[in-house]
Parts: structure tokens; C-alpha cells; sequence
């Protein structure tokens, strides 16, 4: 589980995710024409983090930059994508890149609740000649009013929880994100849709792992309620303790309590979960819950686990064309969606500049004592005006970490950067001298 002391913030995170983005893949930051930001980590009633991570931005001159902030739990991170999406394909669209930051600092007060916290920030680039592609017109949302997760208390950055009723909700939301998924799919392509037969991966928003396993299991129990008779479901037998037939006659409302339905389709997803859904679970395992960043964590690890066994990351770039990812994101309160993604490129530089195993095997390891001591001074902190984050960043920080440098007696924040690594500095003089052939942005 990943987590932050006072020098980090949700403004910092998200600005070392930007800065990151822009100097890996050498972006000019004039070429970005929007900025949204998905996140529920909020320090401030009134002024957007996109305000704060604009600094980035306008100190090369560019200040033409729309787009705010979207706020509603784990969800805000998507609403930003989906509307960098539909900006790129409106009238409005001026030529340059759409760049969608999502990520959180999630903690909790001490109880059940708190091992499930995380803290991630994910930076993606919209734009032309992309080798990730959002299939258009075909996504399904469920949105409801829930009270399973919200932040009432404004003097705390702990939610109140009610963990039981959230995991319902969130399986309801699966339900009927699927159910009209899977009808907009048959319409549109005159053929039908199941788990199995019509995506090769599946990503779902991960508060914690046992409950990604049950949603892969749930997605089976929604095709098994719309046929029955698929070749998937003749393994199991008539009579065999543990078997689908457990499900037949059941609504899907009235399954969610059931425990026997519950074994059954958890045992008969595992060839899926193994072959679909784990190998883009990797960094929430990792990092913990990330509330927005979660399901593009998730796609990250994805991307990763294609290329991770190859020394160079760049095997048969048409090794993975035409995958279908299916990606699900939750958010309490609630709001949900399911949309899918093609790949139509070489994910191999992604994976590359990612680098995932080695910096996670970079991580400075903390125990729960200490753990709980940096909350405890997170909690001092917030909303405290007029002070320095105790530590020394060089020593706490990675190279190129944003930080906290000063909240002064107005709560105005001041944030500067920890030095980059001379070797990391060397590439990317090296990389920028060469002449670099920019894709045309129509």
C-alpha cells in the first residue's frame, strides 16, 4: 500500500505525474490545448488542482488550456477522460493534445477500513495516432443516489464508510453497466455478446483485490442470466456441489447475499480471472486503492504484462493488435460506467517508459507504526496554514518529486522539485539532440 507524508499533496502527485509524461515522451507543452483532472482528494472548496498543475504549463507560455476539475469518489478520473474525449471529437477541437491527470491520496481513520487505502497519479495524452482507442458509441452508465462512501466531515480527509453497502452498490452498478453494455453491443454488431467470445481483457476499478476477483465472477453470472445454454457453462453438471445451476431462477438483485452463487461462479471464473483480468491488476495490488487512478493504474499493468518478459519491451508490435480491453470504473455515490478500448498500436514504448519493476523494486519500505505516525501528523496538518512540511525532500522523495515547499498563513501553496538523477538528465539531453519526427497533429 502506498502512501505519502507531508511533503506530498494531491496537487504534487499529479504534477510529478505531468511532468513525468511531458519529459518521457518529450511533449511540447504548448501542444496541449486542455487539462482535466479526476480526483476527490480535494485541499480546496474553491481553486481546481488543474489550476495548480497549470504552473507546468504557463511557464513555457501557454495559458489557452480549458478544462477543470471532476469530482465524485473513484469516478472523477474517467468523467475527465471522457471529456478530453468528447472535446477531441467537437467542433471545438483546435489541433492539440487533450492531457487527463487522475489520482488520490485515499486514507482512512484507523479500523477495518484502513488497510484498504493507496495513493497513485496517472497522466494520459489524448490525441491523433494513438495506439490505445476508445471504440465510440458503445459504453453504458449507471449512475443512482447511494450513500456507501461520501466526505461530510470538511475538517478531515477521512470518508465515512459503509463497507458492506458499498460492495453491494458496486456490484449492482456492474450489473447494469454490463446488462447495457451487452444490449448496446448486440444492436450494434447483430451478434451476441459475452465475457468469453468478445473481450480478451477486463479491467474493473479495484478498491481491494477479492472484490476484482467477484466482479469477474459477477460479469459470468450476468451471461449466465442472459444464456444459460453457453458452451462455458456445460462444464459444471447438473448436480455438482458448487455449480451455476445454483443461479437458475434468481433475479440478479436477489444474488447479491447469496453465498452459494457467490462459490459457484467465483470457482468457474478463475481460467478467466487468470487469463483476463490478473495481469492488469498488478500495480493495485502494489499500491493499493487509488480511487481515480485505479482502473488506469490497471491499464498500465496491463500494458506492462505484455512486454514485461521481453529484454528489449519491443517484440512483434502487431503482437497485440486488435485486443479488446474492457475497462470498468466505480465511483460511491454513486456513478459508473463500462467502455472499451481497441488497440490499434505498439504499446512497447508505453511499457518501456513506464518501467514498472524497477521502480517498484525502488520503493523505501515503512512499517504500520510508522505508517500510522504519518497519519497522524497528515491529520495535524490538514487545513493548517502558515507552515514548512517537516524532512528533507532529496532524502524522503524519488529524483524529479514535486513537494511541498511551503502553505503560508493564507493557505497559499508553494511547491518546487527535487533534483533529477544525473543519469536521467544525460538521456534525455542525449534524446533531445536527436532530430525527433513529431506525428501530425490534423
Amino acid at each position: 500500500m502506498a502512501f505519502v507524508n507531508e511533503l506530498e499533496d494531491v496537487n504534487s502527485i499529479m504534477m510529478t505525474a505531468v511532468q513525468s509524461l511531458l519529459e518521457k515522451y518529450e511533449v511540447d507543452p504548448k501542444q496541449i490545448g486542455r487539462l482535466e483532472v479526476g480526483t476527490e482528494t480535494l485541499i480546496d472548496k474553491s481553486k481546481s488542482v488543474k489550476s495548480t498543475i497549470c504552473q507546468l504549463l504557463t511557464d513555457h507560455g501557454n495559458h489557452d488550456v480549458e478544462g477543470i476539475d471532476s469530482v465524485n469518489a473513484c469516478y472523477g478520473g474517467t468523467a475527465a477522460l471522457l471529456n478530453s474525449l468528447a472535446w477531441v471529437e467537437s467542433s471545438a477541437y483546435d489541433g492539440r493534445y487533450a492531457l487527463v491527470v487522475c489520482g488520490d491520496i485515499a486514507v482512512y481513520e484507523p479500523g477495518p477500513a484502513r488497510p484498504t487505502g493507496g495513493c497513485a497519479a496517472v497522466a494520459m495524452l489524448i490525441g491523433p495516432d494513438a495506439p490505445l482507442v476508445v471504440e465510440p458509441a458503445l459504453r453504458a452508465s449507471h449512475f443512482e443516489n447511494a450513500y456507501d462512501f461520501y466526505k461530510p466531515n470538511l475538517n478531515s480527509e477521512y470518508p465515512v464508510v459503509f463497507g458492506h453497502e458499498s460492495n453491494v452498490c458496486y456490484l449492482r452498478a456492474l450489473d447494469n453497466c454490463y446488462q447495457r453494455f451487452a444490449d448496446k453491443f448486440e444492436a450494434q454488431r447483430k451478434r451476441p455478446f459475452s465475457i468469453g467470445a468478445e473481450a480478451d481483457h477486463v479491467i474493473f476499478h479495484s478498491p481491494y483485490n477479492k472484490l476484482v476477483k467477484k466482479s469477474g465472477a459477477r460479469m459470468l453470472l450476468n451471461d449466465y442470466q442472459r444464456d444459460s445454454t453457453l458452451a462455458v457453462f456445460d462444464e459444471t453438471g447438473d448436480d455438482v456441489e458448487g455449480s451455476v445451476r445454483v443461479a437458475d431462477g434468481k433475479a440478479l438483485e436477489d444474488t447479491y447475499y447469496d453465498r452459494d452463487v457467490e462459490k459457484a461462479f467465483v470457482n468457474m471464473a478463475k481460467p478467466m480471472y487468470e487469463s483476463k483480468v490478473a495481469p492488469s491488476t498488478l500495480l493495485p495490488r502494489e499500491l493499493g486503492n487509488s480511487y481515480t487512478a485505479s482502473a488506469y493504474t490497471g491499464l498500465l499493468s496491463l500494458i506492462d504484462s505484455w512486454h514485461a518478459n521481453d529484454e528489449t519491451m519491443r517484440p512483434d508490435p502487431d503482437e497485440h493488435h486488435g485486443k479488446n480491453v474492457l475497462m470498468f470504473s466505480y465511483g460511491s455515490g454513486l456513478a459508473s460506467s463500462l467502455f472499451s478500448l481497441t488497440v490499434v498500436g505498439d504499446t512497447s514504448e508505453i511499457a518501456e517508459k513506464a518501467d514498472l519493476k524497477n521502480r517498484l523494486d525502488q520503493r523505501v519500505f515503512k512499517t504500520p507504526e510508522e505508517f500510522t505516525e504519518t497519519l497522524l501528523k497528515r491529520e495535524h496538518r490538514y487545513n493548517q496554514k502558515g507552515y514548512s512540511p517537516s524532512g528533507n525532500p532529496e532524502d524522503d522523495l524519488f529524483p524529479g518529486t514535486y513537494y511541498l515547499q511551503e502553505n503560508d498563513e493564507f493557505g497559499r501553496r508553494k511547491y518546487a522539485r527535487t533534483p533529477l538523477d544525473p543519469a536521467t538528465v544525460a538521456v534525455r539531453q542525449i534524446s533531445a539532440n536527436k532530430k525527433k519526427i513529431l506525428p501530425k497533429i490534423n
